[in-house]
Order: C-alpha cells, then sequence, then structure tokens
C-alpha cells in the first residue's frame, strides 16, 4: 500500500517535469517503505538533509502562540499521553472558523510531536526550495507574475486521515500563500488474492523478479549469468510493477496475483511485453546500421527526400494518426491537475501514459509481424523502406519519451 502512492509520485513528478513545471518530491516520514526497493525500482527519491533545529524550533515558537493548541494535562483518571507529545490542537475548530470544505469529519485533536514538527519543516523547506517554472500554468495561480507553487499530498486511503491533520498543522503554523494550495491524491487499496503471509515491498519485488526470470528461461533458455542479464532483468521487474501499479486509475482498488502465471515476457497487459517491443524497434534500426556499414543499404535520407505515399498499410497510418499525433496530448492530459476548488481531493489521469504505451505495443506488434521493414536490397524498393524507417523512428522515440515519465530505460535487446 506504501509503495504505490511512491510510484504514482515519481510519475506524476516526471510528468509535470516533461511540461516544463518545476516538481519536487518529499519524502513521508513512514511508509515510504525499504530505500533499497525504492532504489531498485528506479524510484527518484530525494536524499535532501534533514530539516535544521532552527526550522523545528520556529515552529514550536509558533505553536506558543497559536489560539488552536493547548497543553495537555494529565492528571489521575485520566489516560497517559506518550512523553514525546508537546501540545495538543484542536484541528475542528479551525476546520470550522476557516469555512474549510472536505476534511474527514473525524478529525478533531491532534497530539502534536516532535516528529511530526520535523515532517512539517520538511514540507516547508521544499516549498521554499521549489521553483516556479511556468506559474500561470499551475492550479491556483492568480497572474503570470505568481510565486506560488502547488502542493499535492499523494496518499493512499489508508493513511489519507494522517496526512489530513498534517495539512491542517501546516495551515495552522505556517498560514503562507502556498498552503492555501494543499490538495490530496488519493490511491485506493492494494488488494493481495489469497495471501499465504504478510507480503512487503522487499518480497513483492524479490518475487517479481525471481518470476521474471522464470519466465525468460522459459521463453529463451537458460540465460547466461551475466550483468547484461541481470540488467535486462532487473529492468523487466521494474516495469512489470510499474505497469502493475500505475495501470489502473489511482481512486482504484488494484488486486495482485502473485501467482508465477501472472508473470509473463509477453503478456499483452504487462510492463514486459512493452519493454519487449521497445526492443524489437532497437534491434531494427541496429540491423540497418550494420547493413549500412556493409553496403547493403543506403543512408538514411533527410525527411524532406522522402516519398511517404508509399506508406500504404493500414497499420502505418493507424500508428501515425492513433500515437505520434496525439501522444504530446496524452502527456498533458495525464498529468493536468484540475485548478483549486473548495474540494479537498483531485484527480490525475497518470494511468494514460500506461494504457497508452500497452496499446501502442499490441499496435506496433501487430503492424511489426505482417510488414517486413528490411526487406530485399533493391533500389526500388528503398523509398518503401526509408519511409517506414522514418516512420518507425519516430514510434521509437515516443517510446522512449513515454517510458522516461516511468524512470524506464528503453532496452536495446531481450
Amino acid at each position: 500500500r506504501h509503495l504505490r502512492p511512491v510510484l504514482l509520485a515519481d510519475h506524476l513528478a516526471q510528468l509535470l517535469r516533461a511540461q516544463g513545471v518545476s516538481a519536487r518530491l518529499v519524502p513521508a516520514t513512514a511508509g515510504e517503505g525499504s530505500r533499497e526497493v525504492l532504489r531498485q525500482l528506479r524510484v527518484d527519491w530525494p536524499s535532501g538533509s534533514a530539516p535544521g533545529p532552527d526550522a523545528v524550533l520556529a515552529l514550536k515558537q509558533a505553536l506558543s502562540r497559536c489560539p488552536y493548541a493547548a497543553a495537555c494535562e494529565q492528571g489521575p483518571g485520566m489516560a497517559s499521553l506518550p512523553e514525546d507529545v508537546i501540545c495538543k490542537v484542536h484541528l475542528k475548530s479551525f476546520v470550522e472558523q476557516q469555512g474549510l470544505v472536505g476534511y474527514d469529519p473525524n478529525l478533531d485533536v491532534l497530539l502534536v510531536t516532535e516528529e511530526k514538527l520535523r515532517s512539517l519543516a520538511e514540507l516547508q523547506q521544499a516549498v521554499l526550495q521549489c521553483t516556479v517554472s511556468d506559474p500561470a500554468a499551475l492550479p491556483g495561480a492568480r497572474s503570470p507574475d505568481a510565486s506560488r507553487c502547488s502542493v499535492v499530498h499523494v496518499v493512499s486511503c489508508e493513511e489519507e486521515f494522517q496526512q489530513q491533520q498534517m495539512d491542517l498543522l501546516w495551515r495552522i503554523l505556517d498560514p503562507g500563500a502556498h498552503t492555501a494550495l494543499q490538495k490530496h491524491l488519493v490511491c485506493g487499496p492494494v488488494k493481495v488474492t489469497n495471501p499465504s503471509f504478510p507480503i512487503g515491498a522487499d518480497q513483492y519485488f524479490q518475487l517479481r523478479k525471481r518470476q521474471m526470470y522464470e519466465a525468460s528461461v522459459m521463453k529463451y533458455g537458460e540465460l547466461a549469468q551475466d550483468e547484461a542479464w541481470t540488467e535486462v532483468i532487473d529492468i523487466l521487474t521494474v516495469a512489470a510493477i510499474r505497469f502493475e501499479m500505475l495501470s489502473t486509475a489511482h481512486r482504484s482498488q488494484i488486486t495482485l496475483d502473485l501467482e508465477d502465471s501472472s508473470i509473463s515476457t509477453k503478456g499483452t497487459k504487462s510492463g514486459a511485453f512493452v519493454m519487449y517491443n521497445c526492443a524489437r524497434l532497437a534491434t531494427l534500426f541496429d540491423t540497418y546500421l550494420r547493413a549500412v556499414e556493409q553496403g547493403t543499404y543506403p543512408p538514411l535520407p533527410p525527411a524532406s527526400k522522402l516519398n511517404f505515399s508509399c506508406l500504404r498499410e493500414e497499420g502505418e497510418w493507424l500508428l501515425l494518426f492513433n500515437y505520434l499525433l496525439p501522444f504530446p496530448e496524452v502527456l498533458q492530459q495525464a498529468a493536468q491537475l484540475p485548478p483549486p476548488s473548495k474540494g479537498l481531493r483531485i484527480t490525475a489521469n497518470t494511468e494514460a501514459v500506461c494504457k497508452f504505451l500497452i496499446q501502442l505495443s499490441m499496435d506496433f506488434s501487430s503492424y511489426y509481424n505482417r510488414v517486413h521493414v528490411l526487406g530485399e536490397p533493391f533500389p526500388h524498393l528503398f523509398d518503401q523502406m526509408f519511409a517506414r524507417l522514418q516512420l518507425l523512428g519516430a514510434v521509437r522515440d515516443m517510446f522512449h519519451s513515454a517510458l522516461a515519465t516511468l524512470h524506464l530505460p528503453p532496452l536495446s535487446q531481450i
């Protein structure tokens, strides 16, 4: 459940950066999972320095002046409080007086600890370090010269309540302009079919890696135990997990099937299938370039010199009109955050990139299985070959751009 919001936040940040919007990830204090798993999953997880004592001290001083804060009284017959509790803050009173909408009605009194203040100081630090590249494009920007940024809490549904507490504490202690733009992107639950034991991020990654290795052995035969194959298996595993976690709309529940049969190197709904087709394109162009070096084919002429009327296959125009032309809009729509309203939750269509890549892979695979791009080296066939290479070169670049939003490097071979 912790892995899903982390992968979603990483993907969302990459999509925003692709649009020229500055985006910065801030780790939660708990639940982000093993840093080693995040490294293996190629998550762009920050390793910035912790906030200094001065930042935490400033928040403590703000607490002492806060009308919603009160000292924690302990006495006979009262439940004992943890030693690290500094004070309590009446969140419900703040929500009612400010007229805030969308918060959990059960939010009442928050026991503030040193750890919560450190988390808050880290959020403040991140906002101060975040540059607004195109303020007019950000939700909530009032004018082109606005300098505020939006804060999006990406959180699992199980931890939404705790994150709303942090949101309100931030609003109370630091009533700056940026805190008004806090929104919550909530992930649905992650369930496992027939779980025989509780599974964490580490076990999940290792299980998928073993399954990917065994599926690859079944398809390609016994694999050499070298760095190249290890790297390929690692990337296929990351692709499988990212697509498994991100192909479903973030609001919906994900049900993981951990059986061996659920992982395949060519299952048309999987990240491995996408990587396989990306590698087919790389192999095609490697083969062509080697043939050019050997004098079998001439080099590819500039696009302006090509005769695109040679593209008569329906699959070729399908790749152009269904994928190449709408691709920029797909990227833009995937990370388009709605403008601020009175509501607290927002949605993003981040699953669109995964679905786009899977459908693209299916249609490209169908076309590539029917058509011989590199035909016989006869001059009268070169015009058609060049036009197809130019088209597929654009498809290859589109694969690479879309995979980059998932922190997946293109594979040159499988």
